[in-house]
C-alpha cells in the first residue's frame, strides 16, 4: 500500500522545508526582525537538524516503498 510510504515521506517533506525556512530566519534571510529566530544561531542549527530529520524520514519512506516491490 503505496499510503503508508506516503505518511512517512509527506511529513519528511513538510520537515525539510520547516527546517530551511528556520535555518533562513536563524541568518536573518527570512521573517521579521523581531522574531526571537532572526538572527539566532540557534536556530540555524535547529532549521539544519530538522531538515535532516525530514530527509531520513523521506529515505526511509522510500526504502519502504522499494521493499515492497521486490
Amino acid at each position: 500500500d503505496i499510503m503508508r510510504s506516503l505518511s512517512i515521506v509527506i511529513p519528511g517533506i513538510i520537515l525539510v522545508i520547516f527546517g530551511i525556512i528556520f535555518s533562513f530566519q536563524g541568518q536573518g534571510m527570512l521573517g521579521p526582525e523581531t522574531s526571537f529566530m532572526y538572527e539566532n544561531q540557534e536556530w540555524i542549527d535547529n532549521g539544519i537538524i530538522i531538515s535532516m530529520i525530514g530527509v531520513i524520514l523521506i529515505l526511509i519512506g522510500y526504502v519502504v516503498e522499494k521493499k515492497k516491490l521486490t
